[in-house]
């Protein structure tokens, strides 16, 4: 079969990609996304399992300890910009594959160690401390894969589909979640809830463990985006701009501001929908513990197939209706969704509610890594695109699943919403009033364009 190029009707000029770069751009997305998924798998398994594994950690007569729990889950975010702009700088000047590699052996490593590490009654104080300290760690891989991989898949991707191979960022992200869930669901399916606190939860951190090391392999395979060119002035000294701070706090920050608060409203509205709205579940269904899973793990999977159509959906009619259709439609809905999903009752009901929140929450999550890969240049577009969405992410995202705990505890919900609903409000008039639809950007220059 003939590989030769057309013309794109719908970008009158130039020609469209052939067979083989789509062939290409297909095989590295699944590369590059296996890590990714196995990442986020080793994020969320700490939240699903969360209330198995609380006894071990911290004394279980404290009325504290799941905030506690969920504090460990929130400070790991503190690390991200510094592995944002560790893994950022190294992806810039060494290359996306090396960094993506190195990321996913670390969040292997401390799966294992979790998985492995004595309970509280064994050494005591000892085992928060070495939880805590691997959960940083963690945040610090975490931070890295995020920026790079979001840099990766928008590079590799055709052009005029790029919204739709960048959009598997959030299908392996979302995977990761089901996944864990997954997990879950078949260990009760074999263990009481005794035995899955007792050891099942380990079960769950091991394999996170043992799947990073085939994705260690797979990704080694995987092509190069950035440029030999690029590399090669590396490693002669002939570049010093590539991957540094100074250049993007410097000549970039205008772009790194906006990432910042594009990504704002749409991570915390992430968290909310997708961490905290299966916490309530689980508690509102708590009688019934294979109905809530069952019902989160449903919704997690709609959300993770509902992300390559937002993606076709932005290649189409531009980055800025789909994210525009997110901001309107968190501001009008959060408040229904929280406060119904806190007093639960009905299946069918509460499959409707989150479903509707996830086809929402997908008009951010299917695009955000394009959107935000397109505002910068290749020579500093991981650490751009990594420093943004971690300071943001860090802020808001992170911290959502202690806030609404702690203002569970004290009576506050309401308040909570009002917060989630200005953040992401303030995001929306980010997207109405400072981004232009299908604009020309960095990615065009470099690539080609992908609308014209």
């Amino acid at each position: 079969m003939s590989e030769t190029t057309t013309a794109d009707p719908g970008v009158p000029g130039e020609p469209a990609s052939s067979r083989a770069e789509t062939r290409r751009a297909v095989w590295n997305t699944l590369r590059g996304s296996s890590g990714n998924l196995v990442e986020w798998y080793d994020v969320y398994v700490y939240t699903v399992f969360a209330s198995y594994f609380e006894s071990h950690f911290f004394d279980s007569g404290d009325k504290n300890s799941t905030v506690y729990v969920y504090a460990i889950f929130a400070v790991t975010f503190l690390m991200r910009p510094v592995g944002s702009w560790f893994f950022g700088r190294y992806a810039d000047r060494y290359g996306r594959r090396a960094a993506l590699t190195f990321s996913v052996s670390l969040m292997a490593a401390c799966s294992l160690v979790i998985a492995l590490v004595p309970g509280r009654e064994v050494i005591g104080v000892g085992a928060a401390a070495i939880l805590i300290l691997c959960r940083l760690v963690q945040g610090f891989a975490t931070g890295g894969e995020y920026g790079t991989s979001a840099t990766y898949m928008s590079e590799a991707a055709t052009r005029e589909r790029r919204g739709f191979f960048s959009s598997f960022q959030y299908v392996t992200l979302v995977g990761g979640h089901v996944l864990a869930q997954l997990t879950l669901l078949v260990l009760q399916l074999f263990l009481d809830k005794q035995e899955i606190s007792d050891y099942g939860w380990r079960i769950a951190f091991f394999i996170g463990g043992i799947a990073a090391v085939v994705v260690f392999w797979l990704r080694r395979s995987m092509d190069e985006s950035l440029s030999t060119e690029q590399l090669e002035a590396v490693q002669r000294g002939e570049d010093s701009e590539s991957g540094s701070l100074r250049e993007l706090v410097g000549n970039h920050w205008r772009p790194l501001v906006l990432c910042f608060l594009v990504t704002m409203g749409g991570t915390l509205a992430f968290y909310v929908y997708s961490v905290n709205a299966p916490a309530m579940i689980k508690t509102a269904f708590g009688d019934r513990g294979m109905t809530a899973t069952w019902i989160n793990l449903t919704g997690l999977i709609f959300l993770m197939l509902l992300q390559p159509v937002g993606g076709m959906i932005s290649d189409k009619v531009g980055r800025k209706p789909v994210l525009v259709f997110f901001g309107v439609g968190g501001v009008a809905y959060t408040w229904f969704l929280i406060s119904y999903l806190q007093d639960a009752t009905s299946v069918a009901a509460t499959l409707l509610v989150t479903g509707i929140g996830y086809i929402i929450l997908t008009g951010y999550t299917s695009i955000n890594a394009i959107v935000k890969a397109e505002l910068f240049p290749s020579h500093i577009r991981a650490l751009g695109v990594g420093v943004g969405y971690a300071l943001a992410n860090s802020a808001f995202g992170g911290t959502a699943p202690v806030i609404y705990q702690a203002a569970k505890n004290g009576g506050h919900v309401t308040l909570f919403i009002v917060y989630v609903t200005v953040v992401v409000f303030a995001s929306l008039l980010v997207y109405v009033f400072a981004l232009k639809n299908k604009s020309e950007t960095a990615l065009d220059r470099e690539q080609g364009s992908a609308f014209r």
